[in-house]
Parts: C-alpha cells; sequence; structure tokens
C-alpha cells in the first residue's frame, strides 16, 4: 500500500459519525432502504437539494494536521501586554479551574438544566454566581448570567421602560459609560421608539420625562464618582437608575444598591475568564427583589424533592421570556453558564478576602503608575481611580508609538487622551514598562519599588469606601485549598448527566459530539490573551481564521456573506431582522413593519420580531404541523403594501422539511417582503440543500448545535447569520472596530466586534476536518439516526408528525397523550422515569404539548441508539401495567420516578414494586448506573417560596 492509502486524512469522519458502516446499512435495511442517498431522495424535497462541489469546505483533514495548520495561523498574532480597559481585562484562570471545568467536557457537554434532578451541580454553581453577583453588588436578586456587559445594559434598558410608571421614552446615559455599551444600547432603543440622550446626567433639566438613566461606576476613564444624590434626584422623577459595574472594585467601592440603584449590570470576564479576543463571558443583571418577574434570561432558585431533601432548579420557568411571544421584554434563550460558572468558582477559589486582596493590589499598582507618570510630566486626569488612570498628552502618537515597540497597548480615548487599565496579571516590572513608553523609551530615573515602599495607603473617597459584607455564605469561606477546590467540583460535577454518560436526545437542540481536538485550541494563549480592542493587526491570524469560516459559512449555506458578531441564536435572529429592516429603509420602505411568523414558531422569533418594532402577524398551521400556504397568501397580500418579513424554521419546528418552501418565499417576495429561515434545524440540511440557493434571504446558524460548539450547560453560543448579496451591506458593524463589518451595516449588536471569537476555531476544526463529503455524510446519519428511532418506537408510541413519504428529518415527535388518557402517566413522568435508565429526556412538550421531540444527531451510535430504543420500550410496558390494572395509577415506578439511592436506603418502601425495578429496570444498568442527587423537584413550591442565593448551612441540613 502507498502512503496515500494508508493516510490518517479522513479519521476525524468515522471519529465524529457514531454508526459504523455495517451499522448504517444493518439501519438502512431497517427502514427499506439500500443506501443513504435512496433515503435522501424519500426525505428531502428535490427541488431544494444541491450538486454544489462545496470547494470552500475542502475535503477534509486529520486531527494532527488541523492543530498544526490553525497553530501555524493563529502563531501570526501578537500577544501584547494590554491596558484597554473598558471592561476587558486580563486575568489569571486558576489552573485548577482551568482542567476541570474550562477543559472538562461534564461541564462543557451538558445541556442547560431544565430537568434539574440531573443539573444539580450546575446549578449549584449558578445560584453561587447569583450570590456573588447580588452580593457584591448590593443588591436582592440576580440572574444566572446574561451574554455580555452591553446586551446586559440593553435588557436593563427595556427593562426599565417597562417598570417606569412615567410613560416616558427617552432615558439619559452617561458619556462616560464604555462606548461598546453604549453603541448597542442604541442599536436596541431605535427600534423602539427610544431617544437616548447621551450627556452628564447631573446636568439633565428633566424639561422631558425619561424613565432610566445609566451610568459606568467606576467609569470609563477611570473616574470613581458619587452618584447617590444625582440618582436621588432621577428617581424622584420617576426614572430607574442603573449602573454598569466592575466586579472586583465592587470588593471596595460602596455597592450601587446602596446608594440607589435599581438595576446593576455588567461583566464578570475578569473573574478568570480569559479574554477570548471579546468573549464567551457571562454577563450580568441584579436587580430589586420585587422586579423579578420582568428580568431577562434564567434564574435559578431553592425548591424542595419529593422527599423534602433542598432542591435546586431554574425558577419562575414559565416566565421566561420567549414563552411570551410577541409580548417579550426580551428574546434571551440561553446564556453564557460555563463561562459564569467558571466566574463563580474563581470567587469560591479565591473567597471575599482574596478578591479583596487582588482588587488591593490593581488599585495600589494604579497608584504607583499614577504617581510616576505624575513624575515624568504627565499627571492623571483624575485622582481618584480603582485600575484605570487618564492622561492628557501632547506626545500621544510617539507614547503610542514607544508602547507598540515594548509589546504594550494603551487605550487611545482620542487624539490627546490616553487610557490606561491595570488588572491582575501587572506586575512592577510592568509598571516599569509602561513609563518607559511615556519616557522615549528609556527607563524611569526611579522604580516601582522606590514609590511602593514610600507611598500612603491608596484610597477611594471617603463616602464611597465600602463598609457592608459580601460572599459571607460558607461556599466562599470553605475551599482554600487546591485539594479542597477539587472534591467541591467534583462533587458538582457529580451530581449532573452529561454527554459524558449519555445520549441526550433533545429534539432541536443538536447535542453532537464536541471533539476534544476542536475544543484545545480554545485554551492557547494566542486567542485567549487577545483583547477585542487591540489593534486588529495584531490579531491577524485569528482573523484570518475568521474569515476562513465566513467563507466557509457561506459555501455551506449558500449566501453571499456571513456575520459572526451575534453571540446567541436569539442575537442572530434580532441581527437578521434589523439588517432587513435596514434594507427597507434603503429603498425608502421604512415603513415594512409586518413580520409574518407561523404558529408553530419557537417563541423567540415573536420576540425578536416585536424588538426590532415589527408586528407580528400569525399564519396558521395544518394538521401536520406544515405553514398553511393559503392563509400564508392571503396574509401576505393583505399586508403587501407593509410586509417586511416572514420568520420560517426550516425543516420545521415539527422535523419535517415542507414541501412547500420555494412556494412560501415566492409568495412573501411576490409581496414585497424579505425570508428570514430560523436555522435552528441547519443540521438536516448541511451538504444537501444551501437555503440561500432556494428561497430564504437571510438565515441565522446555531453554531453550538450544528457546528459542534458544545452547551455548555446552557451556554455559550455563537448565532452568526448569512444573507443574500442584496443585504450584504447591512451586516453588523463595529463603531471601535470598523474592519468587523461593512461601512453602512447596522450598528453593534454585541459588545465585542466578532461576538465570541475565541470559540469560533471550534466550528472552523469541525468544519475543516469533517470536509464537504464528511459534512454531507453527517447530515444523512443524523436522518438515519432520527428515522430508525422512530421505526423502533412507532409500534409503542404514535409518531406525530411525518413527510409525505413517512419519514422525518433529523428529529421525530413521540406523541404521549393518548397514554395519559389510558393510564395518567403524563410526559413528565416518562421524562423523569427516563433519568433510572440513565437518559436525559428529550425536548418535552415542545413543540406540541404533552409530546416528546427526540434528534439523536450522527454522532451517537447504534448501540446507544437501541438502549435508548430499549429504554423506552420498557417505559411503555410500566405504562401498560398501570393501564391494565397491575400497577397502581399514583404509586408506581413512572409517578415516584427518579429514584435516588437516599429513597432505595430507607427502611420503609411502600410500592408495589421493588428496589431493584426502581434502580435496574434493564440488566445493562448494573454495570453503568447513573445515581440521581435529589427526587422529583417540586417546582410550585420553588415559585412560592423564592429563594434565588445560596441558603444559609442550616437550611441545607
Amino acid at each position: 500500500m502507498k502512503i496515500a492509502d494508508l493516510s490518517a486524512k479522513n479519521e476525524f469522519i468515522p471519529r465524529h459519525i457514531g454508526p459504523t458502516d455495517s451499522d448504517i446499512h444493518e439501519m438502512l435495511k431497517t427502514l427499506g432502504f439500500n443506501s443513504l442517498d435512496q433515503m435522501a431522495d424519500k426525505v428531502i424535497p428535490a427541488q431544494i437539494r444541491t450538486q454544489h462541489a462545496f470547494e470552500d469546505v475542502g475535503s477534509g483533514i486529520s486531527e494532527y494536521d488541523l492543530l498544526n495548520k490553525l497553530k501555524s495561523m493563529v502563531s501570526k498574532n501578537k500577544v501584547f501586554k494590554s491596558y484597554i480597559g473598558m471592561g476587558y481585562h486580563d486575568t489569571i484562570t486558576p489552573t485548577v479551574i482551568q482542567r476541570n471545568i474550562f477543559e472538562n467536557p461534564v461541564w462543557y457537554t451538558a445541556y442547560t438544566p431544565y430537568q434539574p434532578e440531573i443539573s444539580q451541580g450546575r446549578l449549584e454553581a449558578l445560584l453561587n454566581f447569583q450570590t456573588m453577583i447580588s452580593d457584591l453588588n448590593g443588591m436582592e436578586i440576580a440572574n444566572a448570567s446574561l451574554l455580555d456587559e452591553g446586551t446586559a445594559a440593553a435588557e436593563a434598558m427595556f427593562m426599565a421602560h417597562s417598570l417606569c410608571k412615567n410613560k416616558a421614552n427617552a432615558f439619559v446615559v452617561s458619556p462616560n459609560m464604555h462606548p461598546h455599551v453604549i453603541e448597542v444600547m442604541g442599536t436596541r432603543a431605535e427600534p423602539l421608539g427610544f431617544e437616548m440622550i447621551i450627556m452628564d446626567p447631573a446636568k439633565y433639566d428633566f424639561s422631558k420625562p425619561v424613565f432610566g438613566v445609566f451610568f459606568q461606576y467606576p467609569d470609563t476613564r477611570g473616574a470613581v464618582e458619587d452618584y447617590s444624590a444625582i440618582a436621588k434626584k432621577y428617581k424622584e422623577h420617576g426614572a430607574l437608575v442603573t449602573a454598569s459595574t466592575d466586579l472586583l472594585a465592587m470588593t471596595l467601592l460602596t455597592p450601587p444598591g446602596e446608594w440607589g440603584a435599581d438595576m446593576v449590570v455588567g461583566n464578570s470576564q475578569r473573574f478568570g475568564v480569559p479574554l477570548g479576543f471579546g468573549g464567551p463571558h457571562a454577563g450580568y443583571l441584579a436587580t430589586k427583589d420585587a422586579y423579578k418577574r420582568l428580568m431577562p434570561g434564567r434564574l435559578v432558585g431553592v425548591s424542595v424533592d419529593s422527599q423534602g431533601k433542598s432542591a435546586l432548579r431554574l425558577a419562575l420557568q414559565t416566565r421566561e421570556q420567549h414563552i411570551r411571544r410577541e409580548k417579550a421584554t426580551s428574546n434571551i434563550c440561553t446564556a453564557q453558564v460555563l463561562l459564569a460558572n467558571m466566574a463563580s468558582m474563581y470567587a469560591v477559589y479565591h473567597g471575599p478576602q482574596g478578591l479583596k486582596k487582588i482588587a488591593l493590589r490593581v488599585q495600589r499598582l494604579t497608584g504607583i503608575l499614577a504617581e510616576g507618570l505624575a513624575k515624568l510630566g504627565t499627571p492623571t486626569v483624575k485622582a481618584s481611580f480603582f485600575d484605570t488612570v487618564t492622561v492628557k498628552t501632547d506626545k500621544l502618537t510617539a507614547i503610542m508609538t514607544q508602547a507598540e515597540n515594548l509589546g504594550i497597548n494603551f487605550r487611545k480615548v482620542d487624539d490627546s487622551t490616553l487610557g490606561i487599565s491595570l488588572n491582575e496579571t501587572t506586575s512592577l516590572e510592568d509598571i516599569e514598562q509602561i513609563w518607559a513608553a511615556f519616557n522615549g523609551g528609556k527607563p524611569a530615573a526611579f522604580t516601582a519599588q522606590s514609590i511602593d515602599d514610600a507611598m500612603a495607603d491608596v484610597k477611594v473617597p471617603t463616602a464611597l469606601e465600602r463598609t457592608s459584607t459580601y460572599m459571607t455564605h460558607q461556599v466562599f469561606n470553605s475551599h482554600r485549598s487546591e485539594t479542597e477546590m477539587l472534591r467541591y467540583i467534583h462533587h458538582l460535577q457529580n451530581k449532573d448527566l452529561t454527554l459524558t454518560h449519555s445520549m441526550i436526545p433533545l429534539g432541536s437542540c443538536t447535542m453532537k459530539l464536541n471533539a476534544t481536538t476542536e475544543l484545545v485550541p480554545v485554551s492557547w494563549p494566542e486567542i485567549g490573551k487577545l483583547h477585542p480592542f487591540a489593534p486588529v493587526k495584531q490579531a491577524s491570524g485569528l482573523i484570518e481564521m475568521i474569515h476562513d469560516l465566513e467563507k466557509k459559512l457561506a459555501d455551506i449555506t449558500g449566501f453571499a456573506a456571513v456575520s459572526l458578531q451575534p453571540n446567541a441564536g436569539s442575537q442572530g435572529e434580532y441581527a437578521g431582522l434589523l439588517v432587513i429592516r435596514k434594507y427597507h429603509k434603503s429603498r425608502g420602505q421604512g415603513h415594512r413593519n409586518i413580520c409574518l411568523i407561523p404558529s408553530s414558531a419557537h417563541g423567540t422569533n415573536p420576540a425578536s420580531a416585536a424588538l426590532v418594532g415589527m408586528q407580528v402577524v400569525v399564519v396558521a398551521c395544518d394538521d401536520q404541523g406544515n405553514v398553511d400556504v393559503a392563509d400564508l397568501k392571503v396574509k401576505a397580500e393583505q399586508h403587501r403594501d407593509n410586509l417586511a418579513a416572514l420568520m420560517i424554521t426550516y425543516p420545521s419546528t415539527h422535523g419535517v422539511f415542507e414541501e412547500g418552501i420555494v412556494d412560501i418565499c415566492k409568495i412573501v417576495h411576490d409581496n414585497g417582503g424579505q425570508v428570514y429561515m430560523d436555522g435552528a434545524n441547519m443540521n438536516a440540511l448541511v451538504g444537501m440543500c444551501r437555503p440561500g440557493t432556494f428561497g430564504p434571504d437571510v438565515s441565522h446558524l446555531n453554531l453550538h448545535k450544528t457546528f459542534s460548539i458544545p452547551h455548555g450547560g446552557g451556554g455559550p453560543g455563537v448565532g452568526p447569520i448569512g444573507v443574500g448579496a442584496h443585504l450584504a451591506p447591512f451586516l453588523p458593524t463595529h463603531s471601535l472596530v470598523p474592519e468587523a463589518g461593512p461601512k453602512e451595516g447596522i450598528t453593534a449588536t454585541t459588545s465585542a466586534p466578532w461576538g465570541s471569537a475565541s470559540i469560533l476555531p471550534i466550528s472552523w476544526a469541525y468544519i475543516t476536518m469533517m470536509g464537504a463529503a464528511g459534512l454531507r455524510k453527517a447530515t444523512l446519519v443524523s436522518m438515519l439516526n432520527a428515522n430508525y428511532i422512530a421505526k423502533k418506537l412507532e409500534p409503542h408510541y404514535p409518531i406525530l408528525y411525518k413527510g409525505k413519504n413517512g419519514l422525518v428529518a433529523h428529529e421525530c415527535i413521540v406523541d404521549t397523550r393518548e397514554v395519559k388518557k389510558t393510564s395518567g402517566i403524563d410526559v413528565t413522568d416518562i421524562a423523569k422515569r427516563l433519568m433510572d435508565f440513565g437518559f436525559h429526556a428529550p425536548t418535552m412538550s415542545f413543540p406540541v404539548a404533552g409530546t416528546l421531540m427526540i434528534e439523536p444527531t450522527e454522532s451517537e451510535s447504534k448501540k446507544e441508539l437501541d438502549r435508548f430504543i430499549d429504554s423506552m420500550v420498557a417505559i411503555r410496558k410500566e405504562i401498560a401495567a398501570v393501564e391494565s390494572g397491575k400497577m397502581d395509577k399514583e404509586n408506581n415506578a413512572l409517578k415516584n420516578a427518579p429514584h435516588t439511592a437516599q429513597m432505595l436506603m430507607k427502611p420503609e418502601w411502600n410500592h408495589p414494586y421493588s428496589r431493584e425495578e426502581a434502580v435496574y429496570p434493564l440488566e445493562w444498568l448494573r454495570g453503568n448506573k447513573f445515581w440521581i442527587s435529589v427526587g422529583r423537584v417540586d417546582n410550585a413550591y420553588g415559585d412560592r417560596n423564592l429563594v434565588c442565593s445560596c441558603p444559609s448551612i442550616e437550611e441545607y441540613q
């Protein structure tokens, strides 16, 4: 054999795709097909199939070659010491957190904790995050993370408007907020008709009512100001007060909750999360308990389980914004859970004393820096600061040149003003290097140590010194040694069922393999150490990869251009609709504001439409879940003068390819609208169909689904958009980094120019290793796996929706409504019983109440599929025992599920089935049992007795 025949070039494809070729043949035989293509001919409408060669995608490479190629590419980056600030700071990730959370698949492959019984570990870590945020900011309640600081401020803006009783549509923003925060708020405000007044809040005369005021604390130039009197004045005029804070500074400064803030937002990045060229990082929003029902995002609360034991859950779940559809005040669907967990563990690791020590050190270094700058003839603008100083100079260009020669980045505020922000990695030697940049490249005549020796303690104004305690809970004061920290992390992770344990068959969520090779580069300093506002030339290697990913995604989708800025699927929806809106405006048709949305659509679709100022008109669906084309035609023609867009998920939310998609797009285009395709189900299209060629004008892609970025327990995600050539000029840009988008593009939708840039290499690696043939095979096997499950389960449960040839796409819906009528067993009982078999439940009651939507993905082997099928069949037999009267209708294994070890250890066992039947319902479980830590969680109790921060140890006991 020749070397070419022995090459490992395409070995990644069978690593990613679960079933072997012999398994595929056997499964096809079960379905009555001879080949994957023969099956595809019956699943995918012929008119949307493509014969495109996908040349930009390539033919695939090995894992080893991939890492070498990417390393060579990002080695072109120049990792300077960045003192740019603006909410982004270099940080030290404790290695115990880096290895055991950031790089640990038990933490990064978990799903959103909608099934709390098998999610207690990450729920506790998120409860710690909420407690940390609330305590540091002096607020009563905080959510379990938002996407970044800019979007968190924008969420607070909308929340303030909803809470304010004076009916105002204007709000005041301090010009000393971070510029990217101001830009994102402006992007959100404009389509809603809000007026953003950027001026010194102290000088506003209230000639016009305002619903809110926004401060940065400390401000973007480093100044520490007392806002208490100004806040009181705004509150007297009925406005709500929001502060955007720095978490580390809050260990030293009076928290906003003590000087009058109603809401506090910010970014937890500097708590141990790498810069990553802008993300992902966990934003936050904290507020008063009275406002909790209007909070965006997720909220972890304390409840009890079936045994009366304390248990955690996502609280107030029915108030998650997307369930409110077009009445939502937010379209947020995901969070930044993995990064929030890292930040919370950083706080657990250091504790309140450790955090304060870091803050005092950073503040003292800043004082030493300021003292030395004054000695060099460049005094700082403000005398009061935490970690940032601003200087005025007529030598700015020369200083910046020297800084570049020394491998340093400062912030250029304007042509005569520099900002310098220090961080926990800064040393006395670094201070001297900064001085050298101001001293013509030569060392100063004095040392940092000499100033340190002579300088008194650095103080903030006495009125702003923090006197209140924070983070007093035992969890932040118990894990000082690495041994204890490591055991705590593992104690939590042992409570969570993830992809490391078994298949997670969630429909619409595509829980596929997140290959280790794809994840490795995320930890490289060439990516993790880059500041998002560093000069673009310093990130040339990463930007080269970003542009290549854009090109590959454009090739896959058939669109003319792609923007990677949106950092979640919901943000992709939002950005896509803003692009459509700007396109209409550019043609003098800004009045177009009607958005048609099928009744089956995911709730983020109408929420996103409402947030861009569009009016939602619902289009009916037929009995098979397809868009009612006749109703669409009537409504498109009825609103033809004002039709802006149709939002449609394809394949449909019901897991089938709608035959009429081309006609549907034509109807909308004929009536002046644009077609927005929700790309949640792109896993059924890649390599087979290109949406940019069969009708849609714009689509978002979930890189955390189809393109292998892990779900991280509920985030991070990336939701880029692809657009047709006519929409390309309007893709998102960024005022601080114009290279990030076109000149006429919509203003920034996220804080960072390329969104969650540090995880983009994951999807680039996946596509590059799979190649065109691998991606195509992955799509076909995802369909095969879904149809195999549907075929095997159909004798036991009705399959709700199918295409015209009796097949599904990449997911299937199992109808459990009939068994509820015959047995009293409902969809929740089945979901909880699946935990006893070691499986996460499929998607419950979406898109149809009382059903389970199953998506196996291409990464699951036939052996794993059969284990899941056997479990579902065994559960059906247990239901049959209830139906026949052999098992009690209330006291049975399904109603009592899930079963914990503690339940088994109780001396009394008052159930008509054995302990063995409870926990070992199938034989293979004896050697592979996942033990659940809590019994069924009482949701109603948790909502009635809402606790969203760490309870006392007595309450835990």
